[in-house]
């Protein structure tokens, strides 16, 4: 039995897969959906452990994208947000074939600085992890905030995030745990390198998570890919900018169609 929650909605001829955020569910869609589900079919997943995904219980990156694939039509553009970003890239390095083309949104394929790699400092992800155990609404809410700040509707874009935490249960602690280890430790950036499918980079100049430094780092690392900046976005461009993020998307179809 899988324990996916799945969705599928919209009648285009091109399928998109939408992986959410670490804390969140598929809820966080629900500003581009009906754009979007004129032009594809979408299918709107929660992922392991999120949202109504409860019974999936912890699970490693790999685990998590294996589980994804088995809900998953045979070919799709597959778009993951932050965590979610990790999760469809693992899904597009161990079966490329499934995957017409990959979009990461506000995501890094290492999320923790390391050396001169910009990042999360692993004691800011080791503290969000203390924190939970000790105030668990309070550290997620803090993490909602941080996704948009410094941009120009950063309260009414915080309220969007949590009215979508807030709709469905809550994940438990060992949930929310198990993803920030998977954001303190996976490092995807020699993998991806090899990727040979179209691969679109998405990012918020003002993204707080994800510096923008390492878009051009990328950049030359990974030049069979192509990134873009939503120049007054934070970690969430598809709330703070929505026409602007289906406007990127129809783009992206328009050109592998």
């Amino acid at each position: 039995m899988n324990d996916i929650w799945w969705q599928t909605k919209g009648e285009g001829n091109c399928h998109l897969v939408l992986l959410h955020g670490w804390g969140l569910n598929a809820q966080v869609w629900d500003c581009i959906t009906p754009e979007l589900s004129t032009h594809f079919t979408l299918h709107l997943v929660d992922l392991p452990g999120f949202g109504r995904s409860r019974n999936a219980g912890v699970m490693s990156l790999d685990d998590m994208a294996q589980q994804v694939l088995t809900m998953a039509p045979e070919k799709a553009l597959w778009l993951g947000w932050s965590l979610g970003g990790l999760v469809a890239s693992q899904v597009a390095l161990t079966h490329p074939e499934r995957v017409l083309a990959l979009v990461t949104v506000a995501s890094s394929p290492c999320f923790g600085a390391q050396g001169d790699w910009p990042g999360i400092k692993p004691d800011v992800l080791s503290g969000f992890q203390q924190q939970l155990r000790d105030d668990f609404q309070r550290t997620v809410e803090r993490f909602l905030a941080l996704q948009t700040m410094g941009t120009e509707s950063a309260r009414q874009d915080a309220r969007k995030l949590k009215s979508a935490v807030l709709s469905l249960p809550m994940p438990s602690e060992a949930v929310l745990d198990g993803g920030l280890e998977i954001l303190k430790t996976v490092d995807l950036r020699e993998p991806l390198a090899a990727l040979s499918l179209p691969f679109l980079r998405l990012y918020g100049r003002l993204d707080g998570l994800v510096p923008r430094k390492i878009v051009p780092l990328l950049d030359a690392a990974w030049p069979d890919s192509q990134s873009y900046i939503f120049t007054k976005a934070a970690h969430a461009p598809f709330i703070s900018h929505p026409d602007e993020f289906c406007h990127v998307l129809l783009n992206l179809k328009q050109n592998i169609a």
